[in-house]
């Protein structure tokens, strides 16, 4: 387990604010937050990289806050990777072993082991500097993974890649607890890139922790504006007021209708509030809906965006108000099927659990500048 204890570490005008963490054994943990909230100084920090100006670092149990790097017993695998270009891709990866002092054919067989498991036996005579981005991604991971860390810190570790090389690097990423035993701590600033990988998320924001939980949690149910922007959820509407009964809240959304809502754990956010709602758990036709918050609607503008269509709709209250706008996404063939266009008549259903109410709050508190 990697502990992080009130960590305060500031570097010119930029400070980690009192940062707590548990990472178990095993997880795969990710470091989740736009460029500039502080992700990598704090995986830095933990790595022993820079020293820190306040609270503690403990690795199974052990304070490891001053040890130097190398007696922390983990690996850290910087965003451009840093493979030695003078060195092939075998020597790369034997590099700390012999260090270490071990056997020449103990060496042999450890590299053998990661260089099969990672797929790049038949590069470890290459030159870092011949092989591709993937290619030099999976030797800098064997040359971390070789000495046996307890955790392997990796900055960005996908960011350089194209498309397909990331999916299928990453699904390597991802089996390595299982497959070395290792516990992974990943920084990224692409949510699903998270959501694909992690089985924990650490949100960050300007050098604060502002949200920790499971990845559905976190994308289903962000805690606070910024982390429901993040996140991509389009729809945020100001609530008014609230009515709780039977488990089901009664969401009065300023300017539009009611929308019922599954009540949450605990208390319900005191006014003002605002309710988050994914653009893809709207369901969109042009006849009418049955089912909890379904409403006509008129269609505003129809977006395609790759293999998805964004849909712009606006309805209105019960009482004929002006209508706000939801966006909703949908599937090209759907989008084909219902032939939506600007100006078209439509009907919306939003399911009870879809609809998330929390404090209408840009961070939580504790979490403010």
């Amino acid at each position: 387990m990697i502990e992080v204890h009130n960590l305060h570490k500031k570097l010119g005008e930029f400070t980690v604010h009192d940062v707590s963490l548990a990472i178990e054994e095993r997880e795969y943990f990710v470091l989740l937050g736009p460029t500039g909230a502080g992700k990598t100084v704090l995986l830095e920090c933990v790595a022993g990289l820079y020293p820190v100006d306040g609270g503690k670092v403990m690795i199974n149990g052990h304070d490891v806050t001053y040890l130097v790097p190398e007696h922390r017993h983990i690996s850290y695998v910087p965003q451009d990777y840093v493979l030695f270009p003078h060195l092939s891709v075998f020597d790369n990866i034997a590099f700390s072993l012999r260090l270490q002092h071990w056997g020449s054919d103990r060496i042999n067989e450890r590299v053998r082991e990661l260089s099969d498991m990672l797929g790049i036996t038949p590069l470890l005579g290459r030159s870092p500097t011949t092989l591709s981005g993937g290619e030099q991604q999976r030797t800098a991971i064997a040359r971390a993974l070789a000495p046996g860390p307890t955790a392997l810190l990796l900055d960005e570790p996908l960011s350089a890649l194209d498309e397909n090389t990331r999916v299928l690097i990453g699904a390597e990423l991802q089996s390595l607890p299982e497959r070395f035993g290792t516990t992974v701590i990943h920084v990224c600033h692409n949510f699903e890139e998270a959501l694909r990988l992690a089985t924990r998320i650490a949100v960050l924001y300007r050098g604060r922790l502002v949200q920790v939980g499971a990845p559905d949690d976190v994308f289903a149910r962000p805690n606070c504006r910024f982390v429901a922007e993040f996140m991509r959820v389009r729809n945020i509407l100001p609530v008014h007021s609230v009515e709780a009964a039977e488990g089901r809240l009664k969401c009065a959304v300023a300017g539009g209708p009611m929308l019922e809502a599954i009540a949450p754990e605990g208390d319900v956010p005191a006014m003002p509030a605002m309710l988050a709602l994914r653009p893809e758990s709207i369901n969109v036709a042009t006849q009418p809906l049955r089912g909890e918050n379904a409403f006509e609607a008129q269609v505003v503008g129809v977006f395609p965006l790759g293999s998805s269509v964004e849909v712009t709709l606006s309805i209105k209250s019960s009482g004929g108000a002006p209508g706000v706008k939801l966006y909703a996404l949908i599937t090209r063939q759907v989008s084909r099927q219902l032939g939506l266009t600007a100006g078209s008549a439509a009907w919306v259903q939003i399911p009870a659990d879809a609809v998330h109410l929390l404090p209408d709050v840009y961070l939580p508190p504790g979490s403010e500048d």
